[in-house]
């Protein structure tokens, strides 16, 4: 894709149902060891009374969007603004889509809603990108 094919409105999506292995493998990566992502029994007792995924990782879901897809290729993330409304469980498939809402021609640099929902079409996460291309 070229920065000229970039539209305002465009969207793109990626899906994912996030297992054991992935928050293991995130919390590894991460370092994140918060019992409320591994420890069945400690997340029992937490506000949400299982355990949960890491809300970073469901970003990630985001990134994935932008790197590979809207813009694509050779995405740089400049920022990203995010608010978590809702927790992601194990076995949650979470639809992440970004929609081009700015484009600002001179420097390449695009600015895009973010948002990511669970199977139920409940917002899990919200918030804005900016990206150079």
């Amino acid at each position: 894709m070229q920065f000229s094919d970039l539209k305002i409105g465009q969207s793109a999506s990626v899906t994912k149902t996030f297992k054991d292995e992935d928050v293991k493998k995130f919390s590894e990566v991460s370092l994140d060891t918060n019992p409320i992502h591994l420890d069945d029994e400690a997340a029992s007792k937490s506000i949400f009374g299982k355990r949960v995924v890491h809300g970073i990782a469901t970003c990630g879901l985001i990134s994935a969007v932008l790197a590979n897809k809207l813009p694509g290729p050779g995405t740089i993330y400049l920022g990203q603004e995010v608010k978590f409304t809702a927790p992601v469980f194990l076995g949650d498939t979470i639809t992440a889509t970004c929609e081009i809402t700015e484009i600002r021609e001179d420097k390449h640099i695009v600015k895009l809603s973010t948002t990511c929902v669970n199977q139920d079409g409940k917002t899990v996460v919200a918030g804005m990108a900016t990206v150079k291309f």
